[in-house]
């Protein structure tokens, strides 16, 4: 059984995700923090809990969702892994992170790639990878069927959906991709976003004033 942790960091109030099973092995995707308290709070609980991080996941490269990962990397001697089709989203964080006020942001390049239809394993656990662009052109998300979640980063929201004004957004693909893609899954599945709280596919068919099927 995989245990989701929650942590909100950075002022743009992102989701870090840590997850682990009764092994104590653990991942964490989307490190946003930054701030020395926010890094010492992740840390404390990894610690507290016994845990054994052996993956550092983006679901994509926007600054929000990175700013922790050199952190890590650095902290628990992990390489980071990001969807292929990403890189470039990624890279970019460095040339306007202290336009937004993050001089000190160190930014560390993937040495793991992914593509949809991989899996991501640790202790007896499995995730699954979805390609789903149109928030960044590499977006990918996590998901476990049996256990009917999904990590979807900045794709789908409560009653809303991922921005697609930066570079490499894309409205028309955005819907595309959770209408022909995420809404494929059961209505029962929760998604834990990026930003605010959880919700389910079935509510966000029904009500997302974005994307409804109903």
């Amino acid at each position: 059984m995989i245990s989701i942790k929650c942590f909100t960091f950075n002022p743009f109030m992102e989701n870090t995700y840590l997850l682990h099973d009764e092994t104590g092995e653990a991942i964490v995707i989307d490190p946003g923090c930054y701030e020395s308290y926010e890094k010492e709070e992740l840390k404390d609980y990894i610690s507290a809990n016994g845990l054994k991080l052996v993956h550092l996941l983006n679901t994509h490269g926007h600054i929000d969702h990175v700013l922790g990962n050199s952190f890590i990397s650095e902290e628990f001697g992990l390489e980071l892994t990001i969807g292929s089709k990403d890189l470039d989203t990624l890279r970019s964080v460095a040339v306007y992170a202290p336009s937004y006020g993050f001089q000190g942001y160190k930014g560390i390049e993937p040495s793991k790639f992914l593509e949809e239809g991989d899996e991501v394993h640790f202790g007896k656990s499995k995730l699954d990878v979805i390609f789903l662009p149109g928030h960044a052109p590499g977006h990918i998300a996590f998901y476990n069927v049996e256990e009917k979640f999904c990590i979807g980063g900045d794709v789908l929201f409560e009653g809303s959906i991922g921005r697609t004004d930066l570079p490499g957004g894309d409205f028309d693909t955005l819907i595309d991709s959770i209408k022909n893609k995420l809404f494929l899954f059961d209505d029962d599945m929760t998604v834990h976003p990026g930003h605010g709280g959880t919700t389910t596919l079935g509510q966000e068919k029904r009500t997302n004033p974005f994307c409804t099927i109903y």
